[in-house]
């Protein structure tokens, strides 16, 4: 099976996870990973995003550190990163999270704007909420059609520089 293949039977099994339910999707995604080499990060990424859907987040915790430990590498790895901190953040660990987002936001990929979105929920619980805030106007100014220049100066007006927040 090409990468090409094996992505797309892993992509139809996460398009059918809701009717699939939760066992039988890692059973099968468990069985994909099993196809690849022990070496490639992308087994390991999908093992974990099965069990994180599960509610099994401390063996998705192990699985997303052990994908990018292996290389997981382009958006792929940003799509981990981003996994891996939301999960920290869900077991009460915000700080790791934020550190993690803060590295994902180096080269987003296309999820720059979903970066931004779990760095404020992040910021918020670590009772950051005005800079959660300012994060998230600013990551809106560059969709809108008009109002960018009063809504760039509210957001730095409530967090400062919330590039740094």
């Amino acid at each position: 099976m090409t990468a090409a293949d094996w992505q797309d039977t892993v992509d139809a099994v996460w398009a059918d996870a809701d009717v699939l339910g939760d066992a039988e999707v890692i059973r099968r995604i468990d069985a994909l990973a099993a196809e690849l080499p022990g070496s490639d990060p992308r087994g390991a990424f999908e093992a974990a995003g099965a069990r994180d859907a599960a509610g099994l987040e401390d063996e998705a915790v192990a699985g997303y550190r052990r994908a990018l430990a292996l290389g997981l590498a382009g958006r792929s790895r940003v799509e981990a990163l981003i996994q891996l901190a939301s999960t920290l953040r869900n077991l009460g660990r915000p700080s790791e999270s934020l550190a993690l987002l803060d590295e994902a936001s180096a080269d987003p990929h296309d999820l720059g704007d979903a970066v931004t979105a779990f760095r404020a929920l992040a910021l918020v619980d670590l009772g950051r909420e005005r800079h959660a805030a300012a994060e998230l106007v600013a990551a809106l100014v560059p969709h809108l059609p008009q109002y960018r220049r009063s809504l760039a100066a509210y957001a730095a007006a409530l967090g400062g520089d919330a590039s740094s927040a």
